[in-house]
Formats: structure tokens, C-alpha cells, sequence
């Protein structure tokens, strides 16, 4: 149940990319997890409305200073399908003193940021794969963007044997879809996901989610790249299936190191922290996903039905969220 004493705004604006229309899958995306989270907070009895925000932010300054009582529901995921404005709207948020669900500016920015997510794990000597240089040797590595989420850019060809190979593909992604791109060790093994939720209780650790690689044949590279997130016709979709009964051990070191990374980067509301797991049981954090997917059939969705935990009752927590942020900024 979820409790009337919990943070209840008279009216939520869930904001997400104006771009999500006319965009690819995992920008469209945005619309089912709008459409998703304003249900719920509907069946909480809370007014609602979306809005679709662009790179100018007036008409959200505007709306959220003429109500009273409102809060934002953000689902921004990037402006203008430009994934380093990510912490505009919650900088923007904060400094106007309105309520918002889920991280904050800063945490937007340093987990968002995956060379300086990278360097902060570092940092706390938190595990994470070896960050590739000019100077590095050996192999094999695996090509990222430094800013694109959802696997964008990222398939089997983002695996490569040596740190020559690393330097070229660098350089060929860079020439193909502009922005940066960097690597670090590839680490070959398992790859588990721990999402994370603020109750009222505090930060909670979900059930430990595995993926699975079905069937791949040898030679190629177990990872998630963007067709196994969003290509239904694809190998790699099918192949990759969530699984939940990670042994116990495993799982409560990985889900340890999470909340070791909700401390480190000063995260809020809800996130994902992404793992692989070595041949001798090693863990390596891949990436800080602050704010992730909310549709009904992503992996955060999962972990919830996985704890018991009904969507509406993580809604309405995210809310509560909100509220004690505003009012410990506000004393």
C-alpha cells in the first residue's frame, strides 16, 4: 500500500525530449514511458500532464512557475536528441526550487558522462575496466560513446582485438556519428544489472538481473548492443533474455557496489548500475545509468515486479523523493 503520508503534488508535468516523436526506437521510447508513468499517477489521484520539452526551456519555465503545488515527473533522456544537455532541465529545476523525481543536475551530469563516471569510480577504487590510451597494450577492447545511452552506436564491431584497432575505430566512430567515443577493457563473462529505488526507507537495492546470451556463437561478443535493446526482428533481441536468481553471493556483492555507487555520485530517486562479471567471479562496473528506462517491458519494470514492489507505489516513492529533496534545499 502506498501511504497517504507520502510528498502528493496537486499537479505533476512529466516532461520528456520534444525530439522522442519523430526519432529512432530508443528515442520514441520516451513516449510509452510518459504515457506509462502518467497511468499511475493518475490511479494516484494526481493531476497530470506531459510536455514535451525542447533546448529552449521557457515554455517549461513557464508552466512549472504558473502552477502552485506542481512538481516534475523528468524523463529527460536528452534535448533536441542531444544527449549532453541531459542536466539542463534538472539544473534548471533546481535553481527555480521545483520538485523534481529522480537524480539530480550534478549526478545527471557526472554518471551521464561516461569518461567522468569512469574517472570517478576510479577515483574511489571502485572496480571498473582499464580506460584505453595511446600508450595501452594488449587487448581486446570495446568502443563507446562518451555521452549516447541506450547502446546507441554499440554492436559487435565495438570489439576489438588490440589497442591499434581500439585507435581506429575511435576515430571511424567519430567520422560516423560525430560526438566523442573512448574504450576500455572489454571484460568477457556474465553482465548483471542492479537497479536502484529511494523508499521511504531509504535507498533499496532490487533483485540482481542477469542477461543471458542464448545461443551466440563462438567468436561473437556477448554484450547488449543496440540491437538487442531495440530491434525485435534482431538475433541479438531474442537472444538476450533477462533473468532474475542470481546466486545469493554474487548478488549481494553486486548489489553492495550499487549502493557504493548511489553514495559515490550523489544519486537520487532511482538508477541502474550495469556489471560484468569475470571467470573467477570478478566484478567490474560498467556504467551509472541515473534515471533509467521506465517502460513496462525495461529491465527497471522487471526488478520491480521481481521485488513485489507495484509501479504505482514506486511512482508515488519518487514523488516522496522529490518533496524531501525540495524541503532539505529549502531549510
Amino acid at each position: 500500500m502506498v501511504s497517504d503520508t507520502l510528498f502528493r503534488p496537486r499537479q505533476v508535468v512529466v516532461v520528456y525530449d520534444e525530439h522522442a516523436a519523430g526519432g529512432a526506437p530508443d528515442a520514441t521510447d520516451a513516449l510509452v514511458q510518459a504515457e506509462h508513468v502518467v497511468d499511475a499517477l493518475r490511479g494516484l489521484g494526481v493531476e497530470t500532464e506531459t510536455l514535451p520539452v525542447g533546448v529552449d526551456l521557457g515554455p517549461l519555465e513557464r508552466r512549472v512557475a504558473a502552477g502552485r503545488d506542481t512538481a516534475v515527473f523528468n524523463l529527460i533522456e536528452s534535448l533536441g536528441g542531444r544527449a549532453t544537455l541531459i542536466h539542463l532541465v534538472p539544473t534548471m529545476l533546481e535553481a527555480l526550487g521545483v520538485p523534481f523525481t529522480g537524480c539530480p543536475a550534478a549526478a545527471q551530469h557526472l554518471s551521464s558522462n561516461k569518461l567522468l563516471a569512469k574517472r570517478r569510480l576510479i577515483e574511489a577504487g571502485l572496480p571498473t575496466p582499464e580506460l584505453w590510451h595511446a600508450t595501452s597494450n594488449g587487448g581486446p577492447w570495446i568502443v563507446k560513446s562518451v555521452w549516447e545511452h541506450a547502446s546507441v552506436g554499440l554492436d559487435d564491431d565495438s570489439v576489438v582485438p588490440d589497442s591499434e584497432a581500439a585507435a581506429a575505430l575511435i576515430d571511424k566512430k567519430r567520422a560516423e556519428w560525430g560526438g566523442e567515443w573512448f574504450a576500455e577493457r572489454f571484460v568477457p563473462g556474465r553482465e548483471l544489472n542492479v537497479a536502484l529505488l529511494a523508499t521511504p526507507r531509504g535507498v533499496r537495492a532490487l533483485p540482481v538481473a542477469e542477461i543471458q546470451f542464448d545461443g551466440f556463437p563462438e567468436g561473437k561478443p556477448r554484450i547488449v548492443g543496440y540491437a538487442a535493446k531495440w530491434e525485435p526482428a534482431s538475433f541479438e533481441y531474442r537472444a538476450t533474455p533477462r533473468r532474475f536468481g542470481v546466486e545469493p553471493e554474487l548478488a549481494a556483492r553486486a548489489s553492495e557496489l550499487a549502493i557504493e555507487c548511489w553514495k559515490v555520485f550523489g544519486l537520487e530517486g532511482y538508477a541502474r548500475v550495469d556489471f560484468r562479471v569475470d571467470a573467477n567471479g570478478r566484478l567490474s562496473i560498467l556504467e551509472i545509468n541515473a534515471n533509467p528506462c521506465l517502460s513496462p517491458d525495461a529491465g527497471f519494470a522487471a526488478a520491480l515486479a521481481a521485488a513485489n514492489i507495484p509501479f504505482a507505489a514506486a511512482v508515488s516513492w519518487l514523488l516522496a523523493d522529490a518533496g524531501r529533496r525540495r524541503a532539505a534545499a529549502s531549510s
